[in-house]
This record gives structure tokens, sequence and C-alpha cells, in this order.
């Protein structure tokens, strides 16, 4: 067993940094210091080899001779015979003596890893230390059985952690309104408005009132991609922006909305944080209130009675309830029906809807819930469904893009609407 691991204080709650210095004992062979560099590279995989630790230190017997400290197999001389031959020939041949050397090692050397598996309990899942970074926040999602810990391995990940300056952990209690996680902070400043860059942008948000999830960079990323320069984008969720602000710096004109009047105010600080001068418009309404708003907002644009317009795509990024939202569509553009009928090259948007799913059968189970909602099959050979994510053991996250169908859009009668109200995305 190495000697490199802290000391063990299972059951300590409270950090005490102090109990976690250590000596340890080493056996170091003299070495002339005009040959140090020669003997070190024949004895590279026979040292020490211990992170941010030296191999060759001074021998306190004079600057003339090194010690070279030998990997923990080798504590005294007659361990030598235990390294292969060229690395005995190597000593034999250049070495002047041993000497036992004393490596001071305390809390600042250890990992944060080791050190959680030093405090928590034997036999325990010794990872407790994940987290997401947002700005200056390490976000945890501690399971239970690390609560009586929670402080101690705040402090640890704050310690640890240069660039971090606050540590808080989600609770299990969620605002069933706007959809962010209630938060406590377990170590460090009580600062919770922090700012991040993400797809050639600068978010700016109080991560305590919004949601916000770093590990979605990759799809937000992924949709903004499809976005055309002078396209219409529709963003029903839209939180602070990760969608709608990289869309609108890249050309396209965004329609952007959000329920929580929070995120709805930093979603307009980071148009001006980006200094976006045009092609953004920022709501503060329910999700099915907006569409319908956008839809008429965007033909109100129009240059004739007759002209048609409207959106290539709708981003519907709030997997948790978004599919409920899609009876909005049902007969949105009824009233503009003829302006369609005269526009010979009129076409209806691509909607890109997310959500959540624990089914063994993830296509037949959105395919049917979305069908259900909107009122029409959904058209398997002109949608496509994309995996996003691993949410939690079988829940998956996905994006299923479908064009709106003519049939729904100018439906005659629209769908039975729920209760359900928009929040921030996901």
């Amino acid at each position: 067993m190495t000697a490199f691991v802290p000391p063990a204080h299972h059951g300590m709650t409270v950090l005490n940094r102090e109990a976690f210095k250590k000596t340890i004992q080493t056996l170091g062979v003299r070495v002339p210091a005009r040959q140090v560099n020669v003997v070190m590279k024949g004895l590279m995989g026979q040292l020490l080899n211990q992170p941010r630790l030296r191999n060759v230190v001074d021998d306190p017997q004079g600057k003339e001779t090194k010690l070279l400290l030998l990997k923990q197999e080798v504590l005294q001389p007659e361990d030598v015979s235990k390294l292969p031959e060229p690395a005995r020939k190597l000593i034999e041949e250049h070495g002047v003596g041993f000497s036992t050397f004393d490596v001071d090692v305390d809390y600042n050397y250890w990992t944060a890893e080791q050190i959680f598996e030093a405090v928590l309990p034997a036999g325990s899942d010794a990872t407790p230390g994940s987290y997401t970074q947002v700005g200056h926040i390490a976000h945890m999602n501690l399971k239970e059985e690390y609560y009586p810990w929670k402080q101690l391995i705040g402090q640890v990940i704050l310690d640890k952690n240069k660039n971090i300056t606050s540590v808080v952990n989600k609770t299990n209690n969620i605002d069933t309104t706007f959809r962010f996680f209630k938060m406590e902070v377990l170590a460090g400043e009580d600062n919770m408005v922090a700012q991040v860059k993400e797809s050639g942008c600068r978010f700016k948000f109080d991560f305590s009132k919004v949601y916000w999830n770093s590990r979605l960079h990759t799809e937000h990323d992924r949709l903004v991609q499809t976005f055309k320069r002078g396209e219409y984008v529709c963003d029903v969720f839209a939180g602070v922006g990760p969608f709608a602000l990289p869309a609108a710096k890249k050309g396209a004109i965004v329609y952007a909305n959000d329920l929580n009047p929070v995120s709805f105010e930093w979603l307009n600080e980071n148009v001006k944080l980006n200094k976006i001068k045009s092609g953004i418009h920022t709501y503060n309404l329910d999700g099915r209130e907006f569409i319908r708003k956008a839809v008429q907002d965007l033909q109100a644009t129009a240059n004739s009675d007759t002209e048609w317009k409207t959106f290539d795509h709708f981003v519907m990024n709030l997997p948790a309830t978004a599919i409920e939202f899609l009876d909005a569509f049902r007969g949105l553009y009824r009233e503009h029906k003829h302006r369609f009928d005269a526009a010979p090259t009129a076409k209806l948007p691509m909607i890109h809807c997310h959500c959540f799913t624990k089914s063994p059968e993830p296509a037949n189970d959105i395919y049917e819930r979305v069908s259900q909602v909107i009122g029409s099959s959904v058209d398997r050979t002109t949608s496509k469904l994309h995996l996003v994510r691993n949410v939690a053991p079988k829940k998956d996250m996905y994006c299923l893009s479908f064009p709106l169908n003519p049939e729904i859009a100018f439906a005659a009668t629209a769908a039975t609407t729920s209760t359900s109200s928009s929040s921030s995305s996901w």
C-alpha cells in the first residue's frame, strides 16, 4: 500500500487542515551533482515519481552531491536488489552512498479526491466532488448520504480550485413556475451573479434565480449552426439567451421569450452586454401567448396584406413540459392561410422540441406524445430525433425537429389548451 495517501480521519465533518500533515520516509541515492542528469535518465522508472514532488533534492551533506529519491518499494539500501539489473549497475557505478530523506506533505498537497477518501466512512463511494462550474460558482448535486459532510466537501472544493469563489449545492426543492433549482451555499461567498462565455457570447445572470446548464453548450451550438443568416427564429423558452444571442449574432432575426421576469431582465442585459443593436426582440409572456403574439408581430412587418411572412424555426427548449405547448400550433396560421396560398414559395416553420423520456423505446414514446398533443401524426421521414444527453439513469433528453404541416397550421379548431405555463429554458 502506498504511503502517499493522507492520514485517515473517517467521520470528520468539520475540516481540520492540520490533520492532514504527514511525513513520508524515502531512500535517496547520493550522486555527484555533475552526474545527476545522466543517472536520472537511467533511473527514471525507479524514482519516486509522485505528483508535485521532486525526484532530486539537495543533499544535507553538501553541495557537491544530490539525492535521487527512489520509489517507495526501496526504503533500505538492501532493497536496491529489487531493482532491475541496469538500474543496479547505474547506482553501483555513480552512487556514492545512500541517505534516508523525509518528505513532508500537508493538506495543500493532497487532491480533493484524496481528502474525501480520508474523511468519508470506509467503503463509501468516494466521489462526491463532481460539480458543474458556472463562472466563479461550483454547482454540486450531492447525494443525501453526503449531507453530514457537505460543508467540508464544499470547503475542500473551494480550497482546491482557485478560480472558484462560491460552492453551492442543489436542494431537493424546485421552483415549479420558473423551473430553477433552489440551492444552498456550502462554502465561499454568497454571490450568485455569474458570468460565462459560450458560443462566442458573454452571459451574465443570477444563477440562483434563473436556469443555466453548461452541459447544454453542445446542444446550443448544434441548433444555432442550423440557423442561417436572415432566417427568423422564435425562441419560446429563451432563458437568458443561450440560443437567442448566438443566433442573433450569426445574423438571424430572433424573437425571444421567457415567462420568468428575472430571466427576461438578464436576457435584455445580455443583449446589451454583447452589443447586439438589432435583430432581436424580447418578450415576457406565457409560452402559448408568446407563440401567437410572435406570429402576429412578425406578420405585421410584411410589406403588403398578401405577403406571407413567418418563422423558419421555433425553438422549444423546456424538456420537462415543452411537448404540452405544442397544442398552440394547431390553427396558429388559420387567419393567414390566404397569404400562404398566394405565395408560391411559402413554407411552414421547423419546430425543435426538447423533451425527456424514460421509455425503453424513446422514439415511439416521443412521437406518440407529440402527435397526441399536436393533434396529428408526425412524419418520421421528414423529422429528426436527436439524443441530447443522458440526464439520469434511464432518463434521456431528446430534441425532436419536425416541420409544421398544413393540416395543423390551418386547422379550423384549436387543440384543448392545458394549464402548463412556460418557464426558463433547460
